[in-house]
């Protein structure tokens, strides 16, 4: 089982609750992936946000300051908001950051549960599907080879184009990511992509039967197993114990769904709601390395993934606190998942 991190760089905040700077938070993001990789995470993945509470608005951009920085982690996107920006440039810009870190880069590709990019790129939201569609597509013709023929309807035709760099290992690693959604699901499965949950709420054991219906859409259409892969991104914290964990937690949860509602009618969060959500059967990865530990075991017994990363810096949390997180994550939950693991072989 691998575990990791990831981020959309959060913007932290001033005592008075006034945001800092988004040059200080993708700064922070940079300093939280060398010390993932000095503690031996496996993962660290930089999601795409276009918000002064999530600035990370360049994944490739930090991910190759990174691949620079680090020498074992691998890095990846979580993700990279295909439909509204170029699939050759995308590639592209990993491709480089591939070179750079000897082969440790992947794309996870996202439609995007947030919207800002549509207007800020000029694209129509009407466009969603058929957007993600034919630029998945592009996507995957230029991991295929170095010569590129693709046509469709949302960008220029290409003909015999020559696309490089090439990544160390021949390809990228491509996953698929999806915030539960059963076409997603099997198109990953049609497609022989991995995939990536992203499990925000609810009882994450439900996400189960999608990842059957994944594997199931996977063999029926001939993919090697060892090419079927799933991941869980998730929200969480680890601090010593559950009460101090908890308290760190909360008041950045309570800032992120504040400007979230903001932009999408949400109600004002309670905290009775991050309560529940926080212990199990919730789908916040909250506590002491212990709990942390046996519920991300639990959860691989429904679902069978291969890796697990949490989102720890939610609504800016101090960034001592998320260097703690990091680093307990990797010496003392790390070990507690391996052994508990090895005891259900």
């Amino acid at each position: 089982m691998e575990l990791g991190v990831y981020s959309f760089g959060d913007t932290q905040r001033n005592p008075d609750g006034t945001l800092r700077s988004t040059s200080e938070a993708i700064r922070n993001l940079f300093d939280a992936i060398v010390l993932a990789d000095a503690s031996g995470l496996d993962y660290f993945g930089v999601g795409e946000h276009h918000t002064l509470d999530m600035p990370a608005s360049s994944p490739g951009a930090v991910i190759a300051a990174a691949a620079g920085a680090t020498k074992k982690i691998r890095l990846g996107s979580g993700a990279s908001i295909i439909s509204t920006d170029d699939p050759i440039r995308v590639f592209q810009q990993f491709a480089t950051a591939d070179a750079v870190s000897g082969g440790r880069v992947e794309i996870t590709a996202g439609r995007g549960s947030s919207v800002e990019s549509f207007p800020l790129f000029g694209y129509d939201l009407q466009d969603y599907d058929r957007l993600y569609a034919e630029k998945l597509e592009l996507l995957m013709k230029a991991n295929e080879g170095a010569t590129v023929t693709w046509s469709g309807t949302t960008r220029a035709a290409l003909q015999d184009a020559v696309v490089v760099p090439r990544p160390v290992n021949g390809r990228l690693p491509i996953w698929l990511a999806t915030g539960g959604s059963a076409p997603s699901s099997a198109r990953a499965g049609k497609l022989g992509l991995p995939i990536s949950y992203g499990i925000i709420g609810g009882a994450p054991h439900r996400f189960a039967p999608l990842a059957e219906l994944y594997r199931r859409t996977a063999a029926a259409a001939g993919h090697a197993p060892e090419n079927i892969k799933v991941s869980v991104a998730a929200l969480g914290l680890v601090a010593s114990t559950k009460a101090e964990a908890m308290e760190r937690f909360y008041p950045g949860w309570h800032n992120l769904n504040i400007e979230m509602g903001k932009l999408r009618g949400w109600p004002a969060p309670r905290r009775d709601q991050f309560q529940a959500q926080a212990s199990a059967p919730g789908a916040y990865y909250v506590g002491g390395p212990d709990e942390v530990a046996e519920r991300i075991v639990d959860l691989h017994g429904h679902m069978g993934h291969m890796r697990h990363f949490l989102q720890m810096d939610v609504g800016g949390i101090p960034q001592e606190h998320l260097l703690e997180s990091i680093t307990l994550l990797a010496t003392e939950v790390k070990p507690r998942v391996e052994r508990l693991l090895t005891a259900r072989r």
